[in-house]
């Protein structure tokens, strides 16, 4: 044994999470987004992006605040070293994008379509996040911290070194899903809906095995009375 720690008992391995330092930024001044655009070193600032169209659109050392994203299509899109703050919007377009050391913060959103995406040093802090789809997207050191997930889709994902602290995890689906060194054990609530089969490679709490008991009880044909 070493300390008060069972010997052979693995290790949840932490996030790492991002190193942000963020250059002086130029504000930006353009009309709309363009497919595959190239922003770099500037700053959103309650801009509305409504419905525009950054297919493959490149951020990077960029700030995005009080921004709308409604229905804004940025698939394909790389956000790498950038800051995203209080961002709304319902139906956002994200599709097979990649977040790399990146912070979204206090996002308002509903519907985000973030299947096939790849994170990688994300995050997620505060705000309310509904219908999240990350089906088949790759997460590796992201943390959702003090936010709201409901419905949230990780069905067919890769979930590597991700952490919820803080975090209400209602009815999600980890169908298909690929756990490795997750830690739910910040989630409060933790509703799973499916995917209970799936949740080899993560860490839960005493209470929260408590919790999830009736549905692990069902998922394996076990009948209680």
């Amino acid at each position: 044994m070493t300390g008060d720690r069972p010997a052979g008992r693995a290790e949840t391995k932490g996030a790492r999470r991002p190193e942000l330092r963020l250059p002086p930024l130029q504000p930006w001044t353009e009309g709309e987004l363009q497919p595959d655009g190239d922003y770099d070193g500037l700053e959103f600032r309650d801009t509305d992006l409504t419905g525009q169209d950054g297919v493959g659109a490149r951020f990077m050392d960029c700030a995005l605040t009080g921004c709308a994203v409604g229905g804004t299509a940025l698939g394909r899109a790389r956000v790498l070293d950038s800051v995203l703050t209080g961002l709304r919007g319902v139906g956002t377009h994200l599709a097979e994008s990649t977040f790399r050391d990146v912070e979204l913060i206090d996002a308002r959103l509903g519907g985000t379509q973030l299947h096939g995406a790849v994170l990688e040093r994300v995050v997620i802090r505060g705000g309310k996040i509904d219908y999240l789809n990350l089906r088949e997207a790759r997460l590796k050191d992201v943390v959702f911290e003090g936010c709201v997930l409901v419905e949230p889709d990780f069905a067919g994902a890769r979930l590597e070194r991700v952490e919820f602290v803080d975090c209400a995890l209602r009815e999600a689906d980890f169908g298909s899903a690929t756990l490795k060194d997750v830690d739910l054990r910040g989630a409060a609530p933790l509703e799973i809906v499916r995917g209970l089969d799936r949740l080899s490679g993560a860490v839960i709490s005493t209470g929260q095995l408590l919790d999830l008991a009736p549905a692990l009880a069902a998922e394996l044909g076990i009948r209680v009375e």
